[in-house]
């Protein structure tokens, strides 16, 4: 037969298991803070854009290029044409035919939003099928952290 002793001593016994609670409570807390600051980090991020190094499609027997020169002067093929007849001169020159794909060359030194414009006039003329050239170049580096 067992019999426990009792020896007096007033201890309480050692549990041997954690709380979790205040660990949820701080797990949560972190993930509050890390759902609203993330949106907020990723707001006005800079573009730097890299360059093209995928391999160039096969170039058509007679391509329609339509060039905007860095002081906004269009042209199709090598005839330069204002911008208010530019539905006539791509008539003109694709015979009519609205499903050309018309390749589009810009300078460097033109801005996004005449590019745009331009992109614009081209579709409101009917011309949705647009390619845009661009000269081959090497991989970007990384920019540093």
């Amino acid at each position: 037969m067992a019999a426990k002793l009792d020896h007096g001593g007033d201890d309480l016994e050692e549990t041997h298991e954690i709380n979790v609670t205040p660990f949820i409570d701080v797990i949560l807390v972190l993930l509050i803070i890390f759902m609203v600051a993330a949106p907020l980090a990723t707001v006005d991020m800079p573009v730097d854009l890299p360059a093209s190094t995928a391999t160039p499609a096969p170039r058509p027997d007679k391509p329609l290029f339509l060039t905007l020169q860095a002081g906004g002067t269009l042209a199709v093929g090598e005839a330069t044409v204002a911008p208010e007849a530019l539905a006539a001169a791509l008539d003109a020159a694709s015979g009519g035919n609205r499903d050309e794909r018309v390749f589009l060359r810009a300078d460097k030194a033109v801005s996004y939003g005449a590019l745009t414009e331009v992109m614009n006039r081209l579709r409101a003329a009917g011309y949705l099928k647009i390619a845009l050239v661009g000269l081959e170049g090497a991989p970007a580096a990384a920019p540093a952290p």
